[in-house]
């Protein structure tokens, strides 16, 4: 089992309109390639790190189950909509994957 963990810093004052946005993407899109809710959680920074930081997690089987859920991803035109109405809320250049190996 692998966790793909999705980080990125929200603007100053944004963090609610990003947490709402991801949210209806986890329940619009996500769903749509195997991410439910089960297997999703989001998080936030609280103590001793950046208030403004947000990271989902996925669990996934392995780095193929990834891979073809991005593939399946390209595929959903809500993601690039999605995607644009998002982009005003991050701080650019944050945004970051990490994939860990559960032991």
């Amino acid at each position: 089992m692998m966790i793909a963990r999705w980080k990125f810093n929200a603007r100053f004052g944004h963090k609610q309109e990003v947490l709402a946005l991801l949210k209806r993407w986890n329940s619009e899109i996500g769903s749509q390639i195997g991410w439910t809710d089960d297997k999703v959680r989001i998080t936030t920074g609280s103590i001793g790190a950046l208030e403004s930081t947000i990271e989902s997690e996925v669990s996934i089987s392995d780095l193929g189950e990834l891979n073809s859920s991005f593939e399946k991803l390209e595929s959903i035109g809500a993601h690039d909509s999605w995607s644009k109405e998002m982009e005003p809320h991050i701080v650019s250049g944050t945004s970051q994957w990490e994939i860990y190996r559960v032991v």
